[in-house]
């Protein structure tokens, strides 16, 4: 647990491991900057043995004077994903009893935001009751970006995308979200951020009371790497250009200041300040 002025933040685990190679995930990454980064990737965990880029799913829980808010979902169980194995009809209970563990139950849940709607950022949206999706968390109000969702919305009607099918399109039907613009303030401690490139119109998440005091990132970056050389894209980046700008200007926005900033994927520990490296045009993050 984090604790920011009158916020306490928790981490919220679904899944770490070892995704796709990194040259892959990174498609202008070269071998000659791979290996110059490879050891200090390694060590801290960001980069396998074999060269996968190792990412974290998670979500953050934010308790508030007022409100429980939950930022992204994750993966979620018995979806269908058969292009991903390892999510495919999932069983897992590590989410839930990472909630439990905090002393927080579903039903506790005030706010459910989505950074943007990929497919790992609303997973636990839902859950499989009686052979329905439901509301995971029965009395939340899930905020979707009214851009994004008409985006995605536009897709599903061209060729079925499935977990706008399983994990959000339930909601709505449910009566429990609420299309918002990009700018929306939850609360005097919780707003929206525009942050675009990753999705059409993906939104970071600022947090503090008449300041940032912490900033659940979303997918403006994915990882450590991208500090060193934000440049870098990753190869699901919707506007790989507006991506880059955007992260230049996150990274510029919260560097040496007391911003905690909180990451979508980086793997353990995944929260930290952004600090400028010496002498030049790069970044990198120290743990909180």
């Amino acid at each position: 647990m984090f604790h920011c002025d009158e916020l306490k933040i928790h981490r919220i685990v679904d899944y770490q491991g070892p995704m796709v190679a990194a040259t892959t995930m990174f498609p202008d990454l070269t071998e000659d900057v791979l290996a110059v980064n490879r050891s200090w990737l390694q060590g801290i965990g960001a980069l396998s043995p074999d060269d996968r880029i190792v990412l974290c799913f998670q979500s953050y829980l934010i308790q508030t004077p007022d409100h429980v808010v939950l930022v992204d979902t994750c993966i979620g169980n018995d979806k269908e994903r058969q292009t991903r194995p390892h999510w495919h009809h999932r069983r897992d209970e590590t989410y839930l009893r990472a909630l439990a563990r905090i002393g927080i139950t579903p039903a506790d849940v005030d706010f459910v935001l989505c950074t943007h709607l990929h497919v790992d950022h609303v997973g636990w949206n839902t859950r499989l009751e009686n052979g329905r999706w439901v509301p995971t968390f029965p009395n939340a109000r899930y905020l979707f970006s009214a851009k994004e969702m008409a985006f995605w919305s536009a897709q599903n009607r061209e060729q079925p995308v499935p977990h706008l099918i399983d994990s959000v399109l339930p909601v709505i039907e449910a009566g429990r979200a609420e299309l918002v613009r990009n700018t929306h303030e939850c609360s005097e401690y919780v707003r929206l951020v525009p942050t675009p490139g990753h999705t059409v119109d993906h939104v970071s998440i600022a947090l503090g009371r008449n300041r940032d005091s912490a900033v659940v990132t979303g997918d403006l970056i994915h990882s450590p790497l991208q500090l060193r050389h934000p440049q870098l894209s990753m190869l699901r980046d919707f506007d790989p250009l507006v991506a880059t700008a955007t992260r230049r200007r996150f990274l510029e926005r919260y560097a040496e200041t007391e911003t905690l900033c909180c990451t979508a994927h980086f793997p353990t520990p995944s929260v930290g300040r952004i600090l400028r490296v010496p002498e030049s045009d790069a970044f990198e993050m120290v743990a909180a």
